[in-house]
């Protein structure tokens, strides 16, 4: 019977166990997006969960896709020194390393970025109590230079020796905009249909599979968009089975457009298990459950039941990196 303790293998990496401690904004790089010692405390202090990963927050694959002043990048080869004594120091706790990349589209600032702010359509991205810019919409060339960024991003991660690579497609940034019937409205091979919105995901999936075919890849994507006319569960069901199809090893299954935050209508531990649940059903790959989970008891449950196979853990190891620890060993 499964269990919390449970070793999973995918492609040549073991996970010694179901908890994973998901990518969460640090704040801790230098404004220039290099990883600093606060960076590495930071990390050496989860990876003491022993959670089997560890993924390092949302990190910018280029410049026009910043979206927060000290947020990592992974934009540059110069960085690379500094991103493998990251993910070196992670290794060396026992725990796999891995590292979220991320292109923040419309949900930034033209200051924090230098220049223009490109999404699928000249629409603000709708986060609360916010109004973000109107963006400008991406040319065909503009799409090739994003595609171009993750994998570059997606080459500095392996050359950084990370163990796992995690797209970003939730929480309303970039990629979630091209997924989204809500920001992208476009009429060309990028937009209309539900596969259309995903082409560029796919793209990129696809792209990266094919340089490394024994890295380990995963998608952060929203379990739904949590705004009407959005992106649905059924849509990210087909999604995913598209994912794993093209070669994608776990999905992480968030939230969208509406942001990270838990939804209104959610209540209690694992207020985004629900979508998990779904689409786990649906696809012969791990996915990663999150939404304030925080207990033995429920992920227990959940792994028996099968409504994912991972566990993410998040605000509680970052308050208390040891309660991963006693989770583990109780």
């Amino acid at each position: 019977m499964i269990n919390i303790n449970s070793e999973l293998q995918i492609k040549n990496s073991v996970f010694k166990n179901r908890v994973i401690v998901p990518p969460m904004a640090s704040q801790t790089a230098d404004e220039l997006g290099y990883v600093t010692n606060e960076t590495l405390n930071h990390y050496h202090r989860l990876a003491t969960s022993d959670a089997s990963l560890v993924l390092v927050e949302y990190s910018y694959v280029s410049l026009d896709g910043k979206s927060e002043p000290k947020q990592l990048g992974i934009d540059s080869y110069e960085k690379v020194m500094g991103l493998r004594q990251l993910s070196n120091m992670i290794k060396q706790t026992r725990v796999l390393a891995g590292i979220q990349l991320v292109h923040a589209g419309a949900k930034s600032t033209s200051e924090l970025t230098g220049g223009k702010l490109i999404a699928p359509s000249p629409i603000s991205t709708p986060v609360k109590g916010q109004e973000l810019e109107i963006p400008l919409q991406a040319t065909l060339a503009d799409i090739e230079k994003l595609k171009k960024d993750f994998i570059r991003a997606a080459k500095i991660a392996v050359h950084a020796n990370f163990d796992v690579i995690e797209i970003h497609a939730a929480h309303g940034y970039g990629i979630n905009q091209w997924l989204s019937p809500i920001t992208n409205q476009r009429t060309d091979q990028y937009g209309g249909t539900l596969y259309n919105r995903a082409r560029i995901l796919f793209e990129i999936v696809s792209e990266i599979r094919a340089l490394f075919p024994k890295l380990i890849i995963s998608v952060r994507i929203p379990g739904q968009d949590h705004f009407e006319n959005g992106t649905t569960t059924t849509d990210s069901i087909l999604i995913s089975k598209k994912l794993v199809y093209l070669g994608v090893d776990i999905i992480n299954v968030s939230s969208g457009i509406g942001g990270w935050r838990r939804p209104r209508d959610r209540r209690g531990e694992g207020y985004l298990v629900e979508d998990a649940r779904r689409i786990q059903k649906h696809i012969n790959a791990p996915v990663i459950g999150v939404g304030g989970i925080k207990t033995k008891k429920y992920i227990e449950e959940n792994l028996q039941n099968k409504s994912f196979s991972f566990a993410a853990i998040g605000r509680a190891i970052l308050e208390n990196p040891i309660m991963g620890k006693q989770l583990l060993t109780r």
